[in-house]
C-alpha cells in the first residue's frame, strides 16, 4: 500500500493500523510554546491521516477472498 504526501513523495505503508495510530497523534501535536512551523506540520500530518483513513475504509470495503 502506498500514499502520496503533500510534497509529492510516495510513502509505503507496511502497517496501516499503526500508521493511523501514529498520525492521529502527530496531526494535533505542537511545541510548547508553539512555533510558527507547527501549523504547517499539522496540515501535513492531517493530510496523511485523512489519506490513511481513506485507505483503511477502501481496504475494509473490498470483498474477502
Amino acid at each position: 500500500m502506498k500514499i502520496v504526501d503533500l510534497n509529492g513523495c510516495e510513502i509505503e505503508i507496511t502497517n496501516l493500523d499503526k500508521a493511523i495510530e501514529e498520525t492521529e497523534y502527530f496531526k494535533d501535536a505542537y511545541h510548547i510554546p508553539p512555533v510558527e512551523s507547527d501549523k504547517q506540520r499539522q496540515v501535513y500530518w492531517r493530510d496523511i491521516y485523512e489519506k490513511l483513513l481513506t485507505l483503511n475504509s477502501t481496504q475494509n470495503e473490498q470483498p474477502r477472498r
